[in-house]
């Protein structure tokens, strides 16, 4: 789960945890059914907090699966930072957002269903990977390493592109993830002006493995 500044005494900790505990069993719904309905004595079941708890962190179900997407997707833009730390290449950098995003279908398999069934609708989001992507993209096109493209729908491209990816991996679980993922990331650095074979070169660069 993404980690914030750490509560400055018990009775803060406690609270703390007791948020945490609803948004896991929120992202748990999410990623096993889909289905929002469940009630808040359910939700509070399931994370083992007392049903007046909720409403001590949250005025809504709404207000609490909103925070769960986020918090799934502040998660999912943590872990591609710690694999592609000391990558300097904006196209290298795309590149291996989709193919480590391929991957956690078998590593993160929660989190990527969350990102499959919710992510359309927060490619724009100030969280979670798309403001990473954005500065990826932001820093391509002013270096000159992506070309005549604005960045906002570039994003939306990535993104759009992403979540198919992702839906197609966790659909078609028999197919080379690694090699699908690098194909749609060749495509989309074309598209940002890249020549077919740096695009291809870059889209086959080692990549770190999951632990």
């Amino acid at each position: 789960m993404p980690m914030s500044a750490p509560p400055r005494n018990r009775f803060e900790r406690r609270r703390a945890e007791t948020r945490q505990a609803l948004v896991r069993a929120a992202r748990q719904i999410l990623a096993e059914t889909g289905d929002t309905s469940a009630s808040i004595q359910a939700i509070a079941e399931r994370a083992d907090v007392g049903f007046g708890s909720f409403y001590n962190h949250f005025e809504s179900k709404t207000e609490l699966f909103d925070a769960a997407v986020t918090d799934a997707l502040e998660e999912f833009g943590q872990v591609i930072d710690e694999r592609v730390e000391g990558i300097d290449d904006p196209a290298e950098l795309v590149a291996a957002g989709f193919r480590l995003a391929a991957r956690m279908a078998d590593s993160h398999p929660e989190l990527m269903r969350i990102l499959r069934d919710r992510g359309l609708a927060h490619i724009h989001s100030e969280h979670g990977l798309s403001p990473r992507a954005l500065r990826d993209l932001e820093r391509g096109i002013t270096s000159g390493r992506f070309t005549g493209t604005d960045p906002t729908t570039a994003l939306s491209a990535l993104g759009g592109t992403l979540l198919s990816l992702v839906a197609l991996r966790l659909a078609r679980p028999d197919l080379d993830g690694d090699e699908a993922a690098s194909d749609l990331a060749a495509m989309v650095l074309r598209m940002l002006g890249l020549p077919p074979d740096d695009a291809h070169e870059v889209t086959r660069r080692p990549l770190p493995d999951f632990v």
